[in-house]
């Protein structure tokens, strides 16, 4: 049976990287996966300081607004480290708290899936043809904690 989840309220919603779940990572506390992940598009770029209003912004949902904004300066090798990025965050949340941790691995090796509408590269899309990479990474890290 496979697993979908998307909205933190749903079953599973501990899987969305909007969930109340902080992590340590670079010597700082982010709030969630989302103000992690969309601060990291601008590392190094003329827009670095747009990572502190990303980190200390009150809601997922505006550090994730924040981080989607067209008009900033996204760092050139996004697209190659995206996924590196968003696993090392994933890794993080889980290993940190014990009780999604055991969520994760009860659910053995059925398939994951973020069950997002409109996004296609992270999740599964509108169709369910989406390429559901995040749900890719819930898997391997899973995999991972098992064999630590």
């Amino acid at each position: 049976m496979t697993i979908y989840f998307y909205k933190v309220s749903d079953p599973y919603g501990c899987f969305s990287n909007f969930s109340p779940h902080s992590i340590d990572l670079g010597g700082r506390n982010w709030q969630t996966v989302e103000h992690y992940y969309q601060a990291h598009k601008f590392l190094g770029t003329t827009d670095e300081p747009l990572m502190v209003a990303i980190r200390n912004a009150p809601t997922p949902e505006e550090a994730a607004q924040l981080g989607r904004d067209l008009a900033r300066t996204c760092r050139p090798d996004w697209p190659l480290v995206k996924t590196v990025v968003m696993r090392e965050a994933v890794l993080t949340k889980f290993l940190t708290h014990a009780d999604i941790q055991q969520i994760l691995l009860a659910t053995g090796d059925e398939s994951i899936v973020e069950d997002s509408p409109r996004d296609y590269f992270w999740g599964c899309g509108l169709d369910k043809t989406g390429q559901n990479h995040l749900g890719q990474i819930l898997m391997s890290v899973r995999e991972e904690i098992r064999h630590r």
